[in-house]
This record gives C-alpha cells, sequence and structure tokens, in this order.
C-alpha cells in the first residue's frame, strides 16, 4: 500500500473551491479533508486540481514534422510531445493523427502509421509522463481514407475517431475568397493554379465524403468509438451527425451550429487558443462567446498545448458569471467522459489520483507538480 498526502492545497472540486489536503492511496484518490488536519507536501496555498484531459492536440504531428519536408523519428517526436503535455498539466492526452492521402502527402499512410506505431510503443518503453490515446482524424474526400482508418482503428489506444471535410466551400471555409486568403501565400499558388486546385478538391468531394462518412461512421460505432464532427457549420450538418450517432462537435465554426449541436445533446468542443487569443485564428466564432451563451462544454489546446490551463484562469477573469470550478469542469470532466473514460476528471473519491499542482497568482498561471496515478512525473 502506497500514500500520499497533499496539504494546504486549493482543492478545486467539481463545484467549489476548498482549502484542504488529500489523501492517495494506491493511485486512486482517498479521502479529501476540508478542515486540513493531515500533513504532507505542503502547497503553500496553491492549486490542486485535476490532471487536464486533452481530447484534440495536434502537437505530435508538429514534433514528427517539425519543417515541411523534414520528418523526425517519431519515437522521439512523442518523447518530446510528452513532456510539453506533461508540463502543461495534462495527464491524458488524444493524439491526433490525420489519416487519408493528401495531395501534398500522398505517402500519408506511411507517416501516419509512424506516428500510431510510437503511441502505441510508447507505454512499453516506461518513460511516458501522461497516458497516450489516439484520436484518428478522417479526411472523408480522401480515397483511402477508410483503408487506412481500418488499418488503425481496432486496437485499445484508440478511443476517438473524428470526422472532418476540409473542401474548399464547406465547413471552416464556406468562403472561397477566405480559403484563398488563407491557403494562398502557404500554397505559393498564382489564381489560375489556385482555381484548378479548388476545383479538384472539390471533385473528390463530390466522390468520395458521402460513402466514406457512412463506412466510417458505421465501424466506429461496432469498436465502440467516440465520434466527433468536425467544423459543422450548418444546422443540415449537426442533424447529419446527429443521426449519425455523433457525440462530440468539434470547432462548430458558428454560433448557429453550436447551438443546434448542444440541444442535440452533443458535447460542444472548442480550442483553448481561441479563448486565450479571445478569437478564432481563422475568423470564425469565438469559443468565449460560446462560454458566455452557456454552449461551450470542453476545450482543447489544439496546437498549444499550455493554452488548455491558460484558457481555464483567463476564462474567470474575462467572463465574471463562470468560476473557476465550472472552466476547469471543459477540461477535465467534461472530456473524460465524452470520451468514456470515467474513472478521473475530478478531485473526487475513488477517483485516479491524476493531479496538478498550480500556482495562480502570476499572470500565467505555472505547472509546479504532476502526479499520475499518485506517482509524480513532472
Amino acid at each position: 500500500m502506497s500514500e500520499l498526502v497533499l496539504s494546504n492545497a486549493r482543492v478545486v472540486l467539481a463545484n467549489d473551491v476548498v482549502t484542504g489536503s488529500v489523501l492517495v492511496r494506491d493511485g486512486q484518490i482517498a479521502d479529501i479533508d476540508t478542515k486540513n488536519t493531515r500533513t504532507g507536501e505542503d502547497f503553500g496555498g496553491d492549486y490542486l486540481i485535476p490532471g487536464l484531459v486533452e481530447l484534440h492536440t495536434d502537437h505530435l504531428e508538429n514534433h514528427y514534422r517539425p519543417r515541411p519536408g523534414v520528418f523526425w523519428d517519431p519515437l522521439a517526436a512523442l518523447h518530446a510531445h510528452d513532456v510539453q503535455i506533461s508540463g502543461s498539466g495534462i495527464t491524458t492526452v488524444f493524439d491526433a493523427v490525420r489519416i487519408g492521402s493528401d495531395v501534398d502527402l500522398p505517402n500519408m499512410f506511411e507517416h501516419s502509421k509512424n506516428l500510431v506505431d510510437a503511441v502505441r510503443a510508447g507505454p512499453e518503453q516506461g518513460w511516458l509522463r501522461a497516458e497516450h490515446f489516439l484520436h484518428l482524424r478522417c479526411e472523408l474526400p480522401s480515397h483511402d481514407v477508410v483503408e487506412h482508418f481500418e488499418a488503425f482503428a481496432d486496437h485499445p489506444q484508440t478511443r476517438l475517431a473524428s470526422v472532418m471535410d476540409h473542401t474548399p466551400g464547406q465547413r471552416q471555409f464556406r468562403s472561397l475568397d477566405d480559403y484563398k486568403r488563407f491557403y494562398a501565400k502557404h500554397m505559393g499558388q498564382n489564381e489560375e493554379q489556385m482555381l484548378a486546385y479548388i476545383n479538384a478538391r472539390q471533385a473528390e468531394h463530390d466522390r468520395y465524403s458521402a460513402p466514406n462518412r457512412k463506412a466510417i461512421v458505421a465501424r466506429a460505432h461496432e469498436l465502440g468509438l467516440a465520434l466527433a464532427s468536425h467544423d459543422d457549420a450548418t444546422l443540415a450538418q449537426v442533424e447529419e451527425a446527429s443521426e449519425d450517432g455523433i457525440s462530440i462537435a468539434e470547432f462548430p465554426t458558428t454560433l448557429e451550429a453550436a447551438a443546434a449541436a448542444h440541444d442535440a445533446g452533443q458535447a460542444v468542443l472548442m480550442g483553448a487558443p481561441n479563448v486565450v487569443r479571445g478569437k478564432s485564428h481563422s475568423g470564425n466564432i469565438s469559443a468565449s462567446d460560446l462560454v458566455a451563451a452557456g454552449l461551450l462544454d470542453i476545450l482543447s489546446s489544439d496546437y498549444v498545448p499550455f493554452a488548455l490551463l491558460q484558457a481555464v484562469f483567463i476564462l474567470p477573469q474575462r467572463l465574471k458569471e463562470i468560476s473557476l470550478a465550472q472552466a476547469l469542469l471543459t477540461v477535465t470532466r467534461n472530456p473524460a467522459e465524452a470520451a468514456g473514460l470515467v474513472d478521473r476528471g475530478e478531485i473526487a473519491i475513488g477517483k485516479r489520483a491524476d493531479l496538478v499542482r498550480v500556482s495562480g497568482e502570476t499572470r500565467v498561471p505555472a505547472v509546479r507538480a504532476v502526479w499520475k496515478q499518485g506517482i509524480r512525473v513532472s
């Protein structure tokens, strides 16, 4: 039997913040003492929060492909990613891996397999600080996305799949003018080349998106995977997601879509960088506006791991009707439940002792220590 006492802390519970101590026994929370009578590691008034649960981060891919055309050793990329994830207070992470060939990466399967194999092998190495799962991001207009999905889906670490369609004129980029502005400089194409590229992508959408979506949704349900719909913008798209039994609305781009998804019982997920910056990087709905409207359930760090914790402390400052405990639910219990992980995400007796010590007295919160199942990892 192993025991750990964390004392003199501001313990953030699901509905309140209390001063006291937490007893950890054999990797689980055994007791919460609001009288603070136990002695142990003295927090000096720092916050004790549940380990953060991240459902969608592209950060592993960024470490694997740090520059265009440069691909890093996948295990080394996972190592660097894991260190930053844990240092940001994240103890459970769903590493997003894009599947389906792309015109810019025709050998996408090779790269996806490298990342999937690394995430699967990581726990065997014994050095991962966070617990890693896989989130398969399925690009529906890709001709081979179903084949790739079948290769990676049936594994214990694959827990989440999202259906997405980045066709020009769809979802995130309903406006072709916005699409051209966003990608013109990145792709280095003139107007004629850009138009040809757009026409080709739209033809792929018309041919592949609908049948691929049907096949992936059906297979995901067979495997018991959580499903997310990416960048829904219209009522029709939300209704389609609802009919498909999709439970997470990932980055809805309009207030109309977010409200419809919420009414349909889908968990609405938005990006924490959107909260930190106060706006979307692509000009869509502000996450803070959804919080104020009571429509946001989950935050994701997306492309900046530390944004998750930063957003939690920003929201109560920006929106007086939101408490720290309420903001924290969007990065702990809510994402855990959406992914079917009911053993974590809350400081409560019987839950996993995935815990983070945070100093919140400076402009940016500081992670001072991280425990996974009662064992200190950062």
